[in-house]
């Protein structure tokens, strides 16, 4: 059991790893890194995700406007579950209800972990080791 005074230090480096697993989700869609292919900017809906995903990202890692950027990221996911996981490939899957509901088989685990892991650091905020808190901002 680790005693709850390193609790800080546990939540930053969870705000920090889901920072950067996000930023790295960005830049394959923004950059075409790690054997993606680069999506334009402007492609509906990958796109503003992309940036979303890249500038989010970074932001919640290095703890700068973090409340916004992970509130904003957690909305991104919210809506890539449902209209991405449950709207397109579960139907490709041909899928139905209540199947297409489950994330295990619409593919859309990810997704739902982001969405809440960014709900928790949008309500808790930046913590130790973050930008936020060295320019003085709880």
């Amino acid at each position: 059991m680790i005693p709850e005074r390193y609790a800080p230090y546990t939540y930053a480096l969870f705000r920090i790893v889901f920072g950067f697993l996000f930023f790295f989700y960005g830049l394959q869609k923004t950059m075409g890194w790690f054997g993606a292919q680069a999506v334009p900017l402007t492609a509906w809906p990958q796109g503003p995700a992309g940036i979303i995903e890249t500038v989010g990202g970074f932001l919640i890692m290095i703890g700068l406007f973090t409340r916004p950027a992970a509130f904003i990221a957690s909305g991104e996911m919210a809506v890539a579950f449902w209209m991405v996981h449950v709207g397109i490939i579960a139907p490709g899957k041909q899928l139905a209800v209540p199947y297409n509901l489950v994330p295990h088989m619409n593919g859309g685990i990810d997704a739902v972990a982001f969405c809440f892991a960014f709900l928790y650091i949008a309500s808790r905020g930046a913590g130790l080791l973050s930008m936020d808190r060295a320019m003085g901002k709880k």
